[in-house]
C-alpha cells in the first residue's frame, strides 16, 4: 500500500522554480510549481547526482544544472538527446487537499 506524505503548502513553492524537500532519511524530492500546478520528481539526477531542484525550468521540463540532462516533470522521462533516453527519474503523484501538498510514495 502507498504512503501519503505531506511536503508543504502550495504557498511554500515559488512559481517557475524548484525546491528540494527532504521526505525522510532516504528520500529527497524536487518540487516545482508551473502554471499553478505542482510537480514532484526525485531530487538527484541519475546521470551523476546533480540537484534537479536547482535546474532551469523550460516549459514542463527541468534541466540538470550539472550536465544539462533534461527531464519531463510529468513523467520523469528524459527529454534530452537520444543517447541519454535511458535515464529517468521517479515522478510522484501529487495530492492537493486545500492548501496542503502531499505525495504518494509507492511501496517498494
Amino acid at each position: 500500500m502507498e504512503k501519503i506524505m505531506p511536503i508543504g503548502k502550495i504557498s511554500d513553492f515559488d512559481e517557475g522554480k524548484g525546491k528540494s524537500v527532504k521526505i525522510d532519511d532516504d528520500t529527497q524530492v524536487a518540487v516545482f510549481k508551473i502554471g499553478g500546478k505542482i510537480f514532484v520528481i526525485e531530487e538527484s539526477c541519475p546521470h551523476q547526482g546533480g540537484p534537479l531542484s536547482e535546474g532551469e525550468v523550460e516549459g514542463l521540463n527541468v534541466i540538470c544544472p550539472w550536465h544539462q540532462m533534461k527531464y519531463e516533470l510529468e513523467s520523469g522521462n528524459s527529454s534530452s538527446d537520444a543517447w541519454d533516453k535511458e535515464y529517468k527519474v521517479k515522478a510522484f503523484k501529487v495530492i492537493l487537499e486545500g492548501e496542503d501538498v502531499k505525495i504518494e510514495i509507492p511501496d517498494l
